[in-house]
């Protein structure tokens, strides 16, 4: 399993933006997915984007194509989601996951919540 850190959340006004950041300990992602989902109270999780480590492939759910952009940093072995125009809907904890793309990893972002790895959540507050 792969240890996930994800950080960069805090409070923001509507309209505002924030970037979040995933890194991995003692690991390096080569074919793996990165994926991003949240899960607001009294709501489902919900998958939001990922990206195929190896050569940068993204994709998006509808709920946040346009706004989200999710990126990886070979450098630092980091994956990246920007998010643009936030609104109080998007108030939520905001976890990584991570899986190997031949198992779930092909089939994102409808298979984010299903990765076998994923760190500690980091609280995004949209305020209106």
């Amino acid at each position: 399993e792969v240890q996930l850190q994800a950080s960069g959340g805090g409070l923001v006004q509507a309209g505002g933006s924030l970037r979040l950041s995933c890194a991995a300990s003692e690991f390096t992602f080569d074919d793996y997915t990165i994926g991003w989902f949240r899960q607001a109270p009294g709501k489902e999780r919900e998958g939001l984007s990922c990206v195929r480590y190896i050569d940068g492939t993204t994709r998006y759910a509808d709920s946040v194509k346009g706004r989200f952009t999710i990126s990886r940093d070979v450098r630092s072995s980091a994956v990246h989601l920007e998010m643009n125009n936030l609104t109080p809907e998007d108030t939520a904890v905001y976890y990584c996951s991570a899986d190997p793309w031949d198992r779930y990893g092909r089939e994102c972002p409808g298979t984010i919540t299903a990765f076998g790895s994923r760190g500690q959540g980091t609280q995004v507050t949209v305020s209106s």
